[in-house]
């Protein structure tokens, strides 16, 4: 994983009124919401005796008591009351929490996974077609890889017609074309489909398929370091969030949207039929990407890439490019 990044670590929904114990990055955490709503992210340790802070409360919505000895601290991570030594003792400065920046927005929580970020701090980049649409439903389903083996099968056009011949890849389109491929930020990028079956003629090189297509408005976008988005049609999309667990794990969270229908109980309905449609396919690609090795992210293992991966080439050539930042 690349520090100082965000990274999309958990749905709004799942943090209520309580402290939530997570292992995110490969790291034990504990999110919870001080009395402006706000999420907070400690490590999961209190400073104490290491006793986990998930297992504790919330005082006065402005502080998060640990379990074992009553320790509390505010949103900084800063302790500021250590009851055994009365309520009017001054707190050593070294009784801090380790935290990380949060950021909520269209439903999604970001942290900001790195040590002294800046004063001047920009909020995380989102797709821009979704910050309108209201009607989603996610499915969360765990993967048993690092994250970006399991984003790169979102990038992998080849695999379409074997893993998917029953549901998004019928129609034996076994011939790749391009892939078309442009990057349209620092982060972001678009990559198109053009797969086609195998008439005998060479496949198009990327340079010379047409990008944007102009036929459709159909396209597929990744944001970095953990999102993804597949725009089916001007009102169907669906969002991916690739949370990092740890080096071996992932907990991928499918969001389909709709802005088609309007009448509740036809809408939840869609969602819900949606949501399984997405599980089914993504325990097909499941089934095959856990089985890769090794685990963890495929840069540098000697895998031979071909043409159709380049959107996998320029993922990881920008990921390399964002590790030599974060380390300079």
């Amino acid at each position: 994983m690349i520090r100082k990044l965000w990274y999309a670590v958990l749905e709004s929904r799942e943090l209520g009124k309580r402290p939530l114990g997570v292992t995110r990055l490969g790291e034990r955490l504990v999110f919870w919401r001080g009395a402006d709503g706000k999420p907070v992210c400690f490590y999961d340790r209190c400073a104490h005796r290491g006793a986990s802070l998930a297992q504790g409360k919330i005082v006065n919505g402005q502080r998060l008591q640990c379990p074992f000895h009553g320790l509390e601290y505010d949103p900084s991570g800063r302790c500021v009351l250590i009851p055994a030594n009365g309520r009017n003792a001054p707190v050593p400065p070294q009784f801090r929490m380790k935290s990380y920046p949060c950021h909520e927005d269209h439903g999604i929580i970001w942290i900001w996974w790195g040590d002294d970020p800046p004063v001047d701090l920009e909020a995380p980049e989102f797709f821009d077609d979704l910050k309108d649409m209201k009607s989603w439903m996610t499915v969360v389903d765990p993967w048993d890889n690092h994250y970006t083996r399991v984003l790169e099968n979102q990038l992998d056009v080849v695999h379409l017609p074997f893993v998917h011949h029953n549901t998004i890849g019928r129609g034996n389109k076994t011939l790749v074309e391009g892939p078309g491929f442009e990057w349209k930020g620092d982060h972001l990028f678009y990559h198109y489909v053009y797969n086609k079956v195998d008439d005998g003629t060479r496949p198009r090189a990327p340079k010379d398929v047409p990008v944007p297509d102009p036929t459709r408005s159909y396209k597929l976008e990744c944001i970095l370091p953990n999102m993804w988005e597949n725009r089916i049609a001007d009102k169907v999309r669906v969002l991916g969030l690739f949370v990092p667990v740890d080096h071996t794990h992932t907990l991928l969270y499918l969001r389909f949207y709709q802005n088609f229908m309007r009448l509740p109980g036809l809408r939840w309905l869609i969602l819900k039929m949606a949501g399984r449609f997405n599980l089914i396919v993504a325990h097909q690609d499941r089934r095959v990407v856990n089985t890769q090795l090794p685990k963890a992210d495929g840069t540098g293992t000697g895998e031979r890439l071909i043409q159709g991966d380049l959107p996998i080439m320029e993922f990881r050539k920008k990921r390399l490019e964002l590790k030599a930042r974060a380390s300079s």
